[in-house]
């Protein structure tokens, strides 16, 4: 049983990868929940994805009560607060950063000791374990796209009603990143969390917006 917030979600996304690997076709492993749609078509997709000399994983250092705030001094020496990073759980790795997930034993006992609720261990682990195993092979941002703007302790759930034409000018029209070190306006692959309701329209107006 994997628990929001706790260690088990780590547990089960490290499983699932473990399993992927087993397949040595697979190179880039892309986590997501089935409140994720994707927001273009598989072949520009997987050339977005292939294409990238980083890997989309959000590790950023937060100075408030919510990043550096979570830290616990019993971490170290293995985790230490100048390498603390935060991050959406909504990441993709490269077969060589997926490796370094499943083989961790050095950052785990630490973080499942030490990071417990209010520290979330699934916006810490992984971002601080990557930053520290190969910081200079991530791209420091996530490519699924969420909506924050209601508040909470998460993101935004859109349902029937929200799915309209400006919904997905809102997402697309805003977008400015880096993508290989030179500026795009190509940033977010998949998005979320729509429920159930969501997808009849999205089936109406994927063909104008999402291209499939």
């Amino acid at each position: 049983i994997s628990e929001w917030g706790k260690m088990s979600m780590c547990d089960a996304e490290r499983r699932l990868i473990a399993n992927a690997l087993l397949d040595i076709s697979n190179e880039r492993f892309v986590l997501l929940s089935e409140s994720c749609i994707p927001l273009h078509n598989f072949t520009t997709i997987h050339s977005y994805i292939t294409g990238s000399k980083y890997s989309f994983t959000g590790a950023f250092d937060d100075p408030g009560p919510f990043g550096r705030g979570r830290y616990n001094d019993h971490m170290l020496p293995e985790v230490d607060i100048k390498d603390w990073r935060k991050g959406s759980q909504w990441f993709e790795v490269s077969r060589q950063l997926a490796l370094y997930l499943i083989q961790d034993k050095k950052f785990y006992p630490k973080f499942e000791q030490f990071c417990r609720p209010a520290c979330y261990v699934d916006e810490h682990y992984f971002p601080t374990m990557l930053t520290v195993q190969a910081g200079n092979l991530l791209a420091n941002r996530s490519v699924t796209w969420v909506d924050w703007s209601r508040g909470g302790a998460h993101p935004a759930t859109f349902g029937r009603s929200d799915i309209t034409e400006d919904f997905f000018k809102r997402i697309f029209e805003g977008e400015k990143c880096l993508y290989n070190d030179q500026p795009s306006s190509v940033c977010s692959l998949f998005a979320r969390k729509f429920s159930p309701s969501a997808l009849e329209p999205l089936f109406f107006l994927a063909p104008k917006f999402l291209g499939f």
